[in-house]
């Protein structure tokens, strides 16, 4: 008689725990900017306080994850950010002054930010352990996002933007609690955790090589995250368009990180990446031609073939690079270069380009970047040589 399967309750717990951090980014990302808004904060305040964010993640992903590898703890690491995070959530509601909240939101940002590449290398190892893949994991975080941004839209059309930060007060009391119930999941350390032995790494050709590629691409995914909203306005679409589209690009990586985890370990890496990042050109030329806020909803949907093939495969790529000893850092890398430091340029620059070259030439350059990123990967997987 066959066996029942072992319990895996440590999985099903960071499934829990992915759904609910993403639920702090949909409402960072889509709903604070109308809690800044009912402050009374101008626009160019309101970006001052989005602007710090990539800036200071530039450093804290590098700290913290640093601090995992070489404590060998990503439990204790993400219950100490989370912790952080109620922290000046709490500061957030006494707070009225821009001075006062640009203060608040930019310490809020070094605890926020490096939660994720940590929840993404306890779940790559959480996966490794019952031989499984990350995406069966890390969907639960799109899952999350999509359910929550409907939720908390809903709840703030009743309640009020001011409740927002209250809002964010409750998720982050159960993720706290579901953090307490996660397994560590570090494996045992193969050698001594030096820096010596993270230069070597960073050293390494494929290594810099990949980091390149993401970033140019990065820039153009940026740039279209940052304006997708203004696009879809200037074209007359109202908030709720706007909202299902964000939405949609969400629930389009549900069904690609299924299939990849399925078949994608079938399929090299880097020709992967490079089309993915072929599609992102042909999502980033169609942004440029559309004429209708409704083709930007069907744009969007390219979402699942851009951003969803792109980020498993990339994490499947670097963790394979990466050794074990410094997989949050690795990971947190990777976060710099695809998050923060293209999230920071993209910010500065992308908003006098748009506003002075137009949305036609905005979005062809951010497809240019796509192109050289694709064609930088498979240069890499026609002419590596092992």
């Amino acid at each position: 008689m066959k066996s029942a399967a072992p319990p895996r309750p440590d999985q099903n717990w960071l499934r829990a725990f992915m759904f609910t951090i993403f639920g702090t980014t949909a409402l960072i990302i889509s709903y604070f900017p109308l809690y800044y808004k009912e402050l009374g904060f101008s626009s160019t305040q309101v970006g001052y306080l989005y602007a710090v964010g990539p800036l200071i993640s530039m450093f804290s992903n590098m700290i913290w994850s640093y601090a995992s590898d070489k404590y060998r703890t990503i439990k204790k690491i993400m219950m100490l950010l989370i912790g952080g995070q109620l922290t000046l959530l709490l500061f957030l509601t006494q707070a009225n002054s821009f001075g006062a909240v640009f203060m608040i939101i930019s310490l809020f940002y070094f605890f926020y930010y490096p939660v994720y590449p940590l929840a993404d290398t306890m779940a790559i190892q959480t996966a490794k352990r019952y031989n499984r893949s990350f995406t069966v994991i890390r969907v639960f975080g799109s899952i999350g996002f999509a359910l929550f941004a409907l939720g908390i839209g809903y709840v703030i059309s009743l309640a009020g933007a001011n409740r927002a930060v209250v809002i964010g007060i409750a998720i982050g009391t159960v993720t706290l609690i579901l953090s307490l119930l996660l397994r560590d999941g570090v494996v045992k350390r193969s050698g001594g955790m030096e820096l010596s032995g993270l230069v070597k790494m960073l050293r390494s050709k494929e290594i810099f090589w990949f980091f390149i590629c993401v970033f140019a691409l990065a820039l153009g995914h940026r740039m279209n995250e940052a304006f997708l909203t203004l696009t879809m306005a200037q074209l007359g679409a109202d908030e709720g368009l706007i909202g299902w589209s964000l939405m949609l690009s969400a629930v389009s990586e549900i069904p690609i990180f299924f299939l990849l985890s399925k078949y994608g370990d079938k399929i090299k890496e880097l020709p992967l990446l490079a089309f993915a990042s072929l599609m992102y050109a042909v999502r980033f030329v169609l942004m440029g031609i559309v004429s209708d806020p409704m083709s930007v909803l069907a744009v969007q949907a390219l979402h699942s073939v851009t951003f969803g093939v792109f980020y498993v495969t990339a994490v499947r790529y670097i963790s394979r690079l990466v050794p074990t000893d410094y997989q949050a850092t690795g990971m947190a890398l990777f976060t710099v270069f695809w998050s923060s430091a293209s999230g920071l340029i993209s910010g500065t620059f992308g908003g006098g380009l748009f506003e002075s070259a137009g949305r036609v030439t905005f979005y062809y350059l951010a497809a240019a970047l796509a192109g050289l990123a694709a064609a930088g990967f498979m240069w890499r997987h026609i002419f590596h040589r092992d």
